[in-house]
């Protein structure tokens, strides 16, 4: 077994209500270990063998059939997010946001070039594999992009982020374990 990170796509916000309590019972039941969550935004860590796209497969086929939407995974290994962390590809000013976005896989040229041509005064993108760095000058709200400018290029519920600032205390608890 090893430690894995699923993050989970669209939970907690509207009616996308998802009780990390039973995230963790339904992780259990799947036979993943030493489960646990961080946050309410839908960021499980777990002990599983098998594949990133099986744990993924899984997480998110219990996770629908409790609740009866779609609900994304995205797994990382601390590890992965290690490196997520320490490449940082701009500078990050006073005021800045900095979110890591998670796809399946790195995107093809042609949507690797679209993406970051969403960039613009306030947003500047930059894909690194199949994450896309992600500084916004201001707070996440001042962001100019919405959903659908991502799922135009790379299809619905193809993308979860998380702020830089949270990945760092997640990655530190996981260390600390």
């Amino acid at each position: 077994m090893s430690t894995r990170v699923g993050f989970l796509r669209a939970v907690n916000v509207g009616r996308r209500r998802v009780a990390m309590s039973r995230v963790v019972a339904l992780c259990e039941g799947l036979g993943y270990d030493d489960v646990w969550t961080y946050v309410n935004s839908g960021n499980v860590v777990l002990d599983a063998t098998g594949s990133r796209a099986a744990v993924e497969r899984a997480v998110e086929g219990a996770l629908e059939d409790e609740y009866g939407f779609e609900c994304s995974t995205f797994v990382r290994t601390p590890a992965q997010l290690r490196a997520v962390l320490a490449d940082r590809p701009f500078g990050v000013g006073e005021g800045d946001t900095h979110f890591v976005t998670f796809l399946r896989s790195a995107p093809s040229d042609g949507d690797l070039a679209a993406l970051e041509g969403l960039s613009n005064e306030v947003d500047t993108l930059v894909v690194r594999g199949s994450e896309v760095h992600w500084r916004m000058h201001g707070r996440s709200t001042d962001s100019r992009l919405v959903t659908r400018d991502w799922e135009r290029i790379l299809g619905p519920a193809s993308s979860t982020s998380r702020n830089v600032t949270m990945l760092t205390k997640l990655v530190a608890k996981i260390d600390a374990r």
